[in-house]
């Protein structure tokens, strides 16, 4: 067996050092993973055009758009300004989505009368063949368009679905929600636009 050499300045053997140093860099890999990963948010790149972070969107007017209908005609938000309007990012084959429609369909029921309009923008793309079959089998009573890339940049991207905006009849948005969502937060924000 070979005898270790011993540092004797330090009173360690070369393999002790070794260990040391290897846990030290091994510590130094953890701390600085630690740091660079304790962020709240991940660092974001490039903001699509018209970008508006959530928290600012109480004070921006909605992009504007003009896109087709189921039955043909081109719908253009522009045209809805004096109402309140829920515009809806939705597909045929979103389970969230389908659940929500029933109370879509209700609020339009309800407040349709007194100056309230949803917008339902397809996001179906491959099942694009299925939207009509399935506003008539759900009795939907509100205008349905089919989307693009375009307008999904213009509302920040669409990252889920259903994505929904409530606009005030300034055209500005007032609220902006990622999934589903209760219909009593869609009548609140009615009623206090409306002033009931």
């Amino acid at each position: 067996m070979k005898p270790q050499k011993i540092n004797n300045a330090k009173g360690l053997t070369k393999k002790q050092r070794s260990w040391i140093y290897t846990g030290f860099f091994i510590a130094l890999i953890i701390i600085l993973f630690v740091v660079n990963n304790s962020g709240n948010e991940p660092e974001q790149g490039p903001y699509p055009p018209n970008y508006v972070p959530a928290a600012q969107r109480n004070s921006v007017l909605a992009p504007d758009f003009a896109l087709p209908t189921t039955d043909g005609k081109i719908l253009k938000l522009s045209d809805y300004r004096g109402k309140v309007v829920i515009i809806d990012f939705w597909a045929t084959w979103c389970p969230p989505c389908r659940k929500g429609i029933p109370d879509l369909i209700d609020i339009k029921k309800k407040y349709g009368k007194q100056g309230v309009e949803i917008i339902g923008i397809s996001v179906d793309t491959d099942t694009k063949s299925e939207v009509i079959p399935f506003i008539k089998e759900k009795g939907i009573n509100y205008p349905v368009v089919y989307g693009n890339q375009n307008v999904y940049m213009q509302y920040g991207g669409i990252r889920a679905i259903p994505t929904t905006f409530v606009v005030d009849k300034e055209g500005k948005i007032v609220a902006s929600y990622e999934g589903l969502v209760p219909k009593i937060t869609y009548e609140n924000h009615i009623k206090k636009i409306l002033g009931l």
